[in-house]
């Protein structure tokens, strides 16, 4: 009997992750790709693999009906849309299921509910969830913005009602700023959601951004896998995670996970997601959003809870109960740092090319979450993640000396990335002891590489070999005593033998 077979909806290294779940499942998977992905990894690494058309995603992984035509053609029954593209898009999740097919995923409904974020605030503020001081309801217009100003203080956060990832976001910090700020968080938002709807709430100043796993199934169980800490952002994008959070104490972690699983009960959550709180420096804590989806940060808490979240995604679809009855106890702790192809030493500019060279860290504790081998090449028509490097550690000291280490022996070339960028934070006094906010990287300075580059150290390498080889043959001419050979001295003895 022939496996059964999963369409990947998605590219790059969720999609590998994904082909990789599929596996341990014994399950077939099947990958689409554009005609920039033609000979990608998540491609080679499927059974099957269908052309969905040109390299920008709206012609290619957006168009619904390609995606259900190359199930349809590969006899796939299962559909997994990975993050980004339209993993959270209700619409796609209920033309899957009435294609016949199984959406690894929540519910329509549920994403329909939390995708809004006047709605879900207002779903939550019905659960009991706490939230920020904020409207439930879009703006009608700046005076709207301004009354609520005036009543609760500012500053005060616009963002797009149908947003996220940090796109149609505004700090006002007086009244007088409320309409031109209005203004372009509508046009944002337009722009990229194809919805002019703007809300507000107060604006927490220095908060830190701690996110709940939490995972569902349709046997009634709701459990909450941890809290991640996700401070560190770019222009409201993450860059660096860690499981646990380096300040979130056992009393802490028990209220926002009990708040968490209130939440996804609120809309009836079934599948892997994840609710995302702001920290305030009080230790209050406030609803954010729900990502009704697998997140990118995902491994940090498998890494630290021994859970396949992936896996246990597609179980709950086929209808399985998930592995585990209730919460598994954490052990250690795990850093991933997001790797870019960016150039930080010019504004983070894309760097897309060809990957002339690779080498992945290896040793204890690390994992790497890639699409890409050598040869490779990063388009410029998709999100300019290579890799995400992921650090375990008995200890948070252990996790970020071990992705120290991973980070100095990644070779990366043909391209620029952002391990300098890592290299450099991760030395950060403040990085370092845990003191850092959701503004950190907005104040904290990259110095622009001014140390050596991962192919400057290598030539510093080669040339202090050959100094000492040099050095060794003119000794041993003038008759005086030389160093033995590095090789000589690394390498084993067996015996008396020489």
């Amino acid at each position: 009997m022939s496996a059964p077979r999963l369409l990947i909806a998605n590219r790059g290294e969720i999609a590998v992750r994904i082909a990789r779940a599929c596996r341990d499942l014994g399950i077939s998977p099947v990958a689409v790709y554009s005609e920039a992905d033609r000979s990608s990894l998540h491609v080679r690494l499927s059974d099957a693999a269908v052309a969905i058309g040109p390299a920008p995603a709206r012609e290619s992984y957006l168009v619904v009906e390609r995606l259900l035509d190359a199930a349809k053609r590969t006899g796939a029954t299962m559909v997994h849309p990975g993050f980004g593209f339209l993993a959270e898009n209700a619409a796609f999740a209920q033309a899957v299921i009435d294609a016949g097919l199984v959406w690894v995923g929540p519910d329509p409904k549920s994403i329909t509910a939390m995708g809004s974020k006047t709605e879900s605030r207002a779903r939550m503020q019905a659960a009991g969830v706490p939230i920020v001081p904020g409207m439930t309801e879009p703006a009608r217009g700046p005076d709207e913005i301004a009354a609520f100003g005036r009543a609760h203080g500012f500053p005060l956060l616009l963002k797009a009602a149908a947003g996220g990832g940090g796109k149609g976001m505004r700090v006002v910090r007086s009244e007088e700023e409320v309409p031109a700020a209005f203004e372009r968080a509508r046009s944002e938002a337009k722009s990229f959601f194809a919805d002019e709807a703007v809300y507000c709430e107060l604006y927490v100043e220095e908060p830190r951004h701690v996110e709940v796993q939490v995972l569902g199934d349709r046997h009634g169980r709701v459990v909450a896998v941890g809290e991640r800490e996700c401070s560190l952002q770019r222009r409201h994008q993450k860059v660096l995670e860690e499981c646990p959070s380096p300040v979130v104490g056992p009393e802490l972690r028990a209220r926002m996970e009990e708040v968490a699983v209130a939440a996804a009960r609120a809309v009836d959550y079934v599948s892997a997601g994840t609710i995302e709180f702001l920290l305030a420096r009080d230790g209050r804590f406030f609803f954010l959003e729900m990502n009704t989806r697998i997140q990118v940060e995902h491994p940090v808490t498998e890494m630290v809870y021994g859970v396949d979240l992936v896996s246990e995604m597609i179980r709950i679809a086929g209808g399985a109960p998930m592995s585990f009855e209730r919460r598994p106890d954490p052990r250690g702790h795990a850093v991933e740092c997001r790797i870019y192809a960016e150039d930080p030493a010019r504004a983070f500019a894309p760097s897309p090319g060809t990957i002339s060279r690779l080498r992945w860290p290896h040793g204890p504790g690390l994992r790497i979450d890639s699409g890409i081998e050598e040869g490779d090449r990063i388009p410029l028509d998709y999100d300019p993640m290579v890799a995400k490097l992921v650090a375990w550690g008995s200890d948070r000291d252990q996790a970020l000396r071990r992705m120290r280490r991973a980070l100095r022996e990644t070779r990366i070339e043909g391209i620029e990335t952002s391990i300098p960028f890592f290299l450099e934070l991760l030395q950060d006094p403040d990085v370092v002891s845990a003191n850092v906010s959701t503004q950190f990287l907005e104040r904290w300075t990259y110095s622009g590489g001014t140390g050596a580059s991962a192919v400057e150290e290598e030539l510093a390498l080669v040339a202090a070999v050959l100094g000492a080889s040099r050095a060794a043959r003119a000794a041993r001419g003038s008759g005086q005593p030389s160093w033995p050979s590095a090789w000589r001295t690394a390498r084993p003895t067996y015996g008396s033998r020489e």
